[in-house]
C-alpha cells in the first residue's frame, strides 16, 4: 500500500510552489512590510485564485473544484513553504465548509459561487469557541449582534464576516453594515491578517440552527487546525532546506560548515523530527473525510505536535545560519514568525493537548 500524496496533489503543489517562488521573494516581502509594494497581496490573490484555490473544497455545482480535505491540506503546506500572504484557511476552507454544511439552499446559492471566484471573501471569528477572553463576547438578539471578538482570521478587504456567538450560533455579517468597527491587529507575521471586531446592533443573517451548529463548528475548527499544522510544516521544511543549502555553501577554516559534526547533528535532528510530521498531517487530513470518529483527536494532536516541532526547527535553522540568521537581509525571520503565529492560532499546544485528553476521557 502506498500512503502519500497523489500525483495530482503533488502536481498542484508544484504549480503553487513555482508561482510563489517567482512572486513572493524575500525582497518583495520586505518591500510589502515597508509599504513600498502594496500590490503584492493583490498579485498573489489573483494568481492563486486563477490556480483554483478559492474554490478548492466548494462543490462543483456551485462553481468549485469539489476536492477533499487532504487535497486542501496539501495546498496549505505549499502556502506555508512560500509564506504566501493569502487568506486561505479562514476565507476558503472554514467559511465555505460551514456554509456548505449548515447553509440553506438559498444561502449556498448566494455565497458559494462568489467564494469560488474570489469575489466574496469571508473573515472568520471563532474565538468564542477556541479561547474567548473575559473582556470579550458576542451576544445575539433580535437579528442583531453586539459585543467584541478578537483574533478574527484572514480579515483583509473582507466582504463578509462569519461570526460565532457565545451560544455557538453562527452568523453572517456584511462588512458594510452599520455598527461594525474593525480594528487591525499587528502581529509578528506580516503575511497573516488578524483583526478585532466591535459590534453595536449589527444586522446579521443566521446560519444553521444552534442544535446542529456546535458539532459542525468544531469540525470546521479541526479542519482549520490541520491546515495550520500543514502550513507550519511547509514553512519548517523550507527553513530546513535553507539551512542545508547554507551549510554546503558557507565555509570556515577552508571547508563547508556542513562538514562539521555539530552542524550535521543540528540538520539531522531537524530532519528526523520533521519527517514523521508529513504522514501525521496527511493522516489527520484523511481522517476528516473518511475516519471521522478519529478526526478531532488527530486534529488536536497534529497541530500540537507540529507546532512544537516547528518551533524547534525555526530556532535551530536560525542557529545554523549563525549571525546571518538574525539579519533582515537574509529574511529567514519571515518563516520564523509565520511558524510562531501559527502556534497560537485556533489553540496553543497546551490547550490542544487538554482537548485531546478530554476526547479520550482522561
Amino acid at each position: 500500500m502506498y500512503f502519500g500524496l497523489s500525483e495530482e496533489q503533488q502536481f498542484f503543489q508544484v504549480s503553487i510552489n513555482k508561482f510563489l517562488d517567482d512572486t513572493v521573494t524575500v525582497d518583495s516581502l520586505r518591500s510589502f512590510r515597508d509599504g513600498e509594494n502594496e500590490n503584492l497581496f493583490e498579485i498573489v490573490y489573483k494568481g492563486l485564485n486563477e490556480l483554483g484555490l478559492c474554490g478548492l473544497i466548494i462543490p462543483e455545482k456551485y462553481g468549485g473544484l469539489g476536492l477533499d480535505s487532504l487535497f486542501a491540506i496539501s495546498v496549505s503546506e505549499s502556502l506555508g513553504r512560500g509564506i504566501a500572504p493569502y487568506p486561505f484557511i479562514g476565507s476558503f476552507l472554514i467559511a465555505p465548509y460551514l456554509i456548505d454544511q449548515l447553509g440553506s439552499d438559498s444561502q449556498k446559492e448566494k455565497y458559494l459561487p462568489g467564494i469560488a471566484t474570489g469575489e466574496i471573501r469571508f473573515a472568520v471569528a471563532l474565538t468564542e469557541i477556541t479561547g474567548r477572553r473575559s473582556e470579550t463576547g458576542i451576544q445575539s438578539s433580535n437579528r442583531q449582534l453586539n459585543g467584541k471578538t478578537l483574533f478574527v482570521m484572514d480579515d483583509i478587504e473582507s466582504t463578509h464576516y462569519l461570526i460565532v456567538d457565545s451560544d455557538a450560533g453562527i452568523h453572517i455579517v456584511d462588512s458594510n453594515e452599520s455598527g461594525l468597527e474593525k480594528i487591525k491587529l499587528s502581529t509578528v507575521d506580516i503575511t497573516s491578517f488578524i483583526s478585532e471586531l466591535i459590534l453595536t446592533e449589527v444586522k446579521k443573517e443566521g446560519l444553521g440552527s444552534v442544535s446542529q451548529n456546535e458539532e459542525t463548528v468544531k469540525r470546521a475548527i479541526d479542519l482549520g487546525r490541520i491546515a495550520i499544522a500543514a502550513d507550519t510544516l511547509g514553512a519548517s521544511q523550507c527553513m530546513l532546506n535553507q539551512s542545508i543549502d547554507y551549510s554546503k555553501d558557507r565555509k570556515q577554516f577552508g571547508r563547508p560548515i556542513g562538514s562539521f559534526q555539530a552542524v550535521k547533528h543540528m540538520c539531522a535532528q531537524m530532519a528526523s523530527d520533521l519527517e514523521p510530521c508529513h504522514s501525521l498531517v496527511w493522516y489527520a487530513a484523511y481522517s476528516m473525510d473518511y475516519i471521522t470518529h478519529e478526526s478531532h483527536l488527530m486534529a488536536c494532536q497534529t497541530k500540537a505536535h507540529v507546532s512544537e516541532v516547528g518551533a524547534f526547527v525555526a530556532k535551530t535553522a536560525t542557529e545554523v545560519h549563525g549571525g546571518m540568521g538574525f539579519t533582515d537581509d537574509l529574511g529567514l525571520h519571515f518563516w520564523f514568525k509565520r511558524i510562531g503565529l501559527n502556534r497560537q492560532l485556533l489553540g496553543s499546544p497546551d490547550l490542544l493537548r487538554e482537548e485531546a485528553a478530554e476526547a479520550q476521557g482522561i
